[in-house]
């Protein structure tokens, strides 16, 4: 068990308390239309798909709602063609930052994502060039007040990885991606639902920042999870306590 960083645990919930639910659907609406279209709209034979529709599904997004999603990816409803393209950059004081994305122009979203990098002290890089930064694992998070205890003893027993524990009471599960499913139903069948649930990527290492930095960053990382295309929105920053309490 390893005890994690007040700026941790924001960013990684950040997505999930998305106040903005618009843009939250409609990142899980092309999530929903992409998976359905490469893996089919089976979700018992499509697990990129049951993850995504969880996710809708925990942010009470419409049934129906879903359902279209899928129609339009396996070609039963007209829908415009999205391709996904990882961008990797470096942000202030060189952090290595990785923005998913789902577009229907490519080049729209390259100009966009580069002008927000090149505004707040950062570059665009080539593919390759952070993702080594990075790797992905299945994160199931508990809020403030839940039983840490119990849920390590089960969570550990049932194959996840490690537990990260927070300031303010919540906690991580981390499981590696092939055994991320198996976990949460484990965990889900002795009444241990996690609050959030999502395969996603995590940094190996991370960069302290200074106050100048983390205030660029901060930027950054907000006006890149703005854009129209963007998914999801990773780095390797650190910044500590007492700065972020300056921000």
């Amino acid at each position: 068990m390893a005890g994690h960083s007040k700026w941790a645990n924001i960013q990684h919930r950040k997505n999930a308390q998305d106040a903005k639910r618009g843009k939250l659907f409609t990142r899980l609406i092309r999530e929903i239309t992409v998976a359905s279209r490469i893996n089919g709209g089976d979700p018992s034979s499509n697990p990129r798909l049951r993850l995504v529709m969880d996710k809708a599904l925990t942010s009470n997004m419409p049934r129906d709602t879903i359902e279209r999603a899928i129609k339009r990816g396996i070609g039963l409803v007209d829908c415009m063609e999205y391709e996904e393209i990882c961008y990797e950059g470096y942000g202030p004081g060189g952090v290595a930052v990785m923005v998913d994305t789902m577009t229907d122009n490519r080049n729209r979203t390259v100009a966009e994502v580069r002008h927000v990098f090149s505004k707040h002290g950062g570059n665009l890089g080539t593919t390759g060039s952070v993702a080594f930064n990075f790797t992905e694992q299945g994160v199931l998070s508990y809020p403030a007040g839940c039983n840490e205890e119990h849920i390590m003893e089960v969570a550990i027993n049932v194959g996840a990885n490690d537990m990260l524990s927070y300031p303010d009471g919540s906690v991580d599960i981390l499981t590696s991606s092939a055994d991320f499913s198996r976990v949460q139903n484990a965990l889900q069948a002795v009444g241990l639902a996690p609050e959030t649930a999502e395969v996603t990527q995590r940094a190996i290492s991370e960069i302290t920042l200074n106050l100048e930095e983390a205030r660029q960053m901060v930027k950054m990382l907000d006006l890149l999870e703005d854009l129209e295309d963007t998914q999801s929105v990773y780095s390797n920053a650190d910044i500590l306590d007492e700065i972020l309490g300056k921000l």
